[in-house]
């Protein structure tokens, strides 16, 4: 099992000392989330199943691939991902640009998941059509990947034409990771169909089922499970096709190394001595 670190759910002061503490300690992978910005209209903001907003205007906001090649540079192994880019709210030449630069700096380290989103505020704000998000991050997933592994490309779609284009560097991974976050029918849809995997939302062992069901066989896992407290827990998280757990073990942003330590210690984590 690969064990994922989630950087969002820290204080930003302390992303740094946490990303280099799970470099050091044999975690696999750190994760930070993105928003493009908040809109101070909190009537849109509420989160689909809940009665409250799901975000704070006054929250900083950082640009989740550049804040990863600084990390990239204090670090060796871990690999970094999003989790989740809101891949169709910018022009796909940016967000190809974005993460091509940040497996380039790291050496091939470079995860990128993504999603639809779910706020329609920051879409509204930035006069991006809400409505078709999902269709717009389908093709926008295709433009990206040829970006990454052809000579040249054009692309003639429903939202993105372009001529003839060059574009290099190519990233350092013959195919950079592209997991597809979200539970609706059409984001399991995507992880299955387009994309290298899917990334779930919080969730138990049983939680989970449903959606690995919909999701079907062969598809690789990326589960967050912020309730992992036992390492024998592992195997049948395992068992459900789960490669990947991003786990939280700490409850305070000052705590978040020590307990890192202890789950490593816990868990058998560690690398190999250099040679």
């Amino acid at each position: 099992m690969k064990f994922g670190v989630p950087l969002g759910l820290l204080h930003p002061d302390a992303w740094k000392d946490v990303a280099v503490a799970a470099d050091e300690l044999g975690f696999e992978s750190v994760w930070l989330p993105e928003h493009l910005v908040f809109a101070t209209d909190l009537s849109l903001a509420v989160y689909p199943g809940a009665s409250d907003p799901g975000i704070r205007p006054e929250t900083p906001l950082f640009d989740a691939p550049a804040y990863l090649c600084w990390l990239a540079a204090l670090t060796s192994r871990v690999r970094l991902g999003t989790a989740v880019q809101l891949l169709a709210l910018r022009h796909p030449f940016v967000s190809a640009r974005a993460f091509a630069t940040l497996d380039v700096v790291s050496s091939g380290r470079a995860i990128c998941g993504v999603g639809a989103g779910w706020y329609r505020g920051e879409w509204d704000a930035a006069g991006v059509p809400f409505e078709s998000r999902g269709a717009r991050l389908d093709e926008a997933i295709e433009v990206v990947r040829r970006l990454w592994s052809e000579p040249v490309v054009s692309h003639t779609g429903r939202f993105y034409s372009f001529r003839e284009v060059a574009f290099e560097p190519k990233p350092v991974q013959p195919r950079l990771p592209v997991l597809a976050g979200g539970e609706s029918p059409a984001a399991l849809r995507r992880a299955a169909r387009l994309c290298d995997g899917w990334i779930s939302m919080p969730h138990t062992i049983d939680s989970i089922r449903p959606q690995l069901e919909r999701l079907g066989t062969g598809v690789p896992v990326t589960a967050h499970a912020y309730a992992l407290a036992d390492p024998d827990e592992v195997p049948a998280w395992a068992a459900l096709g789960v490669e990947r757990l991003i786990v939280r073990p700490w409850t305070r942003s000052r705590d978040a190394v020590s307990r890192l330590a202890a789950f490593a210690a816990d868990h058998g984590l560690g690398h190999a001595p250099e040679p």
